[in-house]
């Protein structure tokens, strides 16, 4: 069976900021990426995904884009970009860039334009009418809130009218019920896969759309309470959001920019990528492959590993999550996997270090697409970044130098563990924009990559091992054997292996038997750091016995 490049891929995402440093001035960059590329390549990458690279004033660290055209200054340039492109088709790597299409930054051209009423950008924005109270103090149109808190509306005199801003109040929505608009991005969309980018992650896509406000007699209604308890009343948990997200007009845009896409795959038949990123419920999310007639995304990103999964959870739910994704999503379509993000604590933190490896397998061994957030190769751990060095807007707008620490992203995004040198060799500057997490004296990729057993061996064993057809190809069965081991097994003719791994934290003997056609001896391909087990020992399948955290792939032999 062909497959296409991306439908078996190991992808990489890259918080650019914080990868590696060119130029010293503590801030990650495009040509510190091209300086490592030969480690991704050595990793097993096939993709690499990078966070937002366009002009941005970085109130949100690139999420709130100045012009989609340019690259941000202190990422290098549109040549550089290019560069990186070119050194990665070298390797037979391709780049995945991070769009952001909700919003702009209120700094942009547009949004300048747009609140001055100019002819042409008056509509790209969502824009309302206020209204006075009974003082005589004017307000929002309605109750929306701001996914960061407080009003998602905010006045401007030019205008004298409000516009919408579902995050940041300086990322102002665009107006997708705009068709000029919905042209516009499809061009910008076009023009980065043209210069050799491979794909387009989208973030945010269950937002682009809000309710058509001429079917409430020209407003927008205000959104229901949840009721929820302890809940303040400028928290985002406090409405439900029935009118700002998932609004089925969201997949028709989706299509649309599938169709952008495909435009250009046809010209020399290599297929561009689109992956979507929306914080929804499993039905919605699949919704995104498309239906029917109409092609949506070849990526919908699956947050099963990271969202439903937690310190307490046990073998079952990692069966019941697993296995939701694989039911709900279209049958012939490739399943993917996300152990972490930018936005994600990391594993080693959100479980336990020693659960990194049995993570990996699920990531790299499971049927489908694995996605690796930067460094979750080595088993990184969230750094600590105390209040008067943080910089995450969401937890700066709590004005909590206590309990920031809840909503804070920053400790996901501290520089990457190269060496155990200055700065981990991310940078050669005094001081860097987020400081650098503790234990990376021996969390490194020097360190991991001498040893004879490291998180990093590991994770290359493993992506080594997802290239044999059982895993390409294969079938898949899984089975809590108990409440903390859980197994699955991958197929492909008579060449079979079974992955299990204990989630808890004792001794345990398990039958692995209880899979069809699994019995006799077994050979161990792959094991955890911890394992007293290696490469080419054998292991009984009627009495495994396995340490607490122990994770292994087995392999029948014939």
């Amino acid at each position: 069976m062909k497959l296409d490049w991306w439908e078996t891929a190991v992808f990489y995402q890259i918080y650019v900021r914080s990868f590696m440093d060119s130029d010293g001035d503590g801030v990650g960059d495009i040509n510190g990426i091209t300086s490592r590329v030969q480690y991704l390549k050595d990793l097993g990458v096939d993709a690499m995904i990078l966070s937002p690279v366009f002009k941005s004033p970085m109130y949100d660290f690139g999420f709130d884009v100045t012009d989609y055209y340019n690259i941000h200054h202190e990422y290098g340039t549109t040549e550089d970009l290019e560069n990186l492109v070119k050194k990665a088709e070298e390797l037979h790597m391709k780049v995945i860039l991070d769009f952001v299409p909700n919003h702009t930054s209120n700094d942009s051209d547009w949004f300048v334009k747009s609140s001055q009423k100019d002819e042409y950008y008056s509509d790209w924005y969502v824009w309302e009418d206020g209204h006075l109270d009974v003082n005589g103090l004017r307000r929002p149109p309605n109750n929306w809130l701001s996914f960061f808190g407080k009003s998602a509306w905010t006045y401007v005199p030019s205008r004298d009218q409000f516009y919408l801003h579902q995050f940041g109040d300086s990322e102002p929505d665009l107006n997708y019920r705009n068709p000029v608009l919905v042209e516009e991005i499809k061009t910008l969309m076009k023009y980065w896969l043209e210069k050799g980018v491979a794909g387009l992650r989208l973030s945010s896509v269950n937002y682009l759309v809000e309710a058509d406000k001429d079917l409430y007699g020209g407003h927008y209604p205000d959104e229901l309470t949840t009721g929820k308890r302890g809940v303040e009343s400028e928290n985002y948990n406090y409405l439900e959001h029935i009118y700002t997200k998932d609004q089925d007009e969201n997949y028709d845009m989706v299509s649309q920019f599938r169709e952008a896409f495909d435009s250009i795959t046809i010209r020399d038949n290599v297929t561009r990528v689109l992956m979507t990123e929306a914080c929804t419920s499993v039905k919605k999310a699949v919704k995104y492959y498309g239906e029917g007639v109409h092609s949506g995304a070849q990526i919908p990103l699956n947050f099963a590993l990271t969202k439903d999964l937690g310190k307490e959870s046990d073998a079952r739910d990692i069966k019941y999550a697993v296995d939701r994704w694989l039911t709900y999503k279209p049958l012939k379509k490739p399943a993917n996997w996300v152990t972490g993000t930018q936005d994600k604590s990391r594993v080693a933190s959100r479980f336990r270090p020693e659960l990194v490896d049995a993570f990996n397998m699920l990531l790299l061994l499971l049927p489908g697409i694995a996605i690796t957030y930067m460094g979750e190769e080595l088993g990184m751990v969230n750094g600590f970044v105390p209040w008067s060095e943080t910089r995450d807007p969401l937890a700066c707008g709590t004005d909590d130098p206590v309990n920031f620490i809840e909503v804070t992203r920053d400790p996901i995004r501290t520089p990457f563990q190269w060496t155990n040198g200055k700065n981990a060799g991310f940078s050669d500057a005094d001081k860097t924009w987020l400081p650098v997490a503790e234990g990376y004296e021996h969390n490194n990729v020097a360190n991991e990559k001498a040893a004879a057993r490291s998180h990093y061996q590991v994770y290359r064993s493993l992506t080594g091992l997802r290239a044999r057809p059982a895993f390409r190809l294969g079938r898949y069965e899984s089975l809590a054997l108990n409440n903390d081991i859980f197994a699955f097994k991958r197929w492909y003719n008579d060449d079979a292996y079974v992955v299990v791994m204990n989630v808890g934290k004792v001794y345990q003997v398990v039958n692995l038997t209880a899979f069809d056609l699994i019995f006799g001896q077994l050979e161990v391909e792959v094991s955890s750091v911890l394992s007293s087990r290696t490469y080419g020992d054998t292991v009984q399948a009627n009495y495994l016995d396995l340490a607490a955290d122990e994770a292994l792939v087995v392999r029948m032999q014939v």
